[in-house]
């Protein structure tokens, strides 16, 4: 399933919630806790990933991998934790909205 426009920072503040990940990692949690479901382009994680470093929501540090490899590890930022909780509010009341106009007779 395609990710629905405007949901992978969303998706990428949540993960990184539970920590600091490389690239690699983010996309592999992705993976594993939507069963496969979700399909994400790797270049688009990249951009959401500078996009959101830009906007201040992240910080980049180089370090290495479990497999020791050179790569840029992500944490939240307070502004990024500031924006987790924005955005699922927003997007709760979509989806509750959506919900309600689905189940409508």
């Amino acid at each position: 399933m395609q990710l629905i426009r405007g949901t992978l920072d969303l998706i990428v503040l949540k993960v990184l919630s539970w920590g600091p990940l490389h690239g690699f990692d983010i996309a592999d949690r992705i993976s594993t806790r939507f069963g496969g479901e979700l399909i994400l382009e790797e270049g688009a994680l990249y951009q959401s990933l500078r996009r959101m470093e830009e906007r201040g929501w992240l910080t980049g540090e180089w370090g290495v991998s479990d497999n020791n490899r050179r790569a840029r590890f992500y944490k939240l930022t307070p502004q990024g934790r500031q924006q987790l909780r924005t955005e699922t509010t927003s997007w709760e009341r979509y989806s509750a909205a959506l919900t309600r106009l689905l189940r409508a007779t």
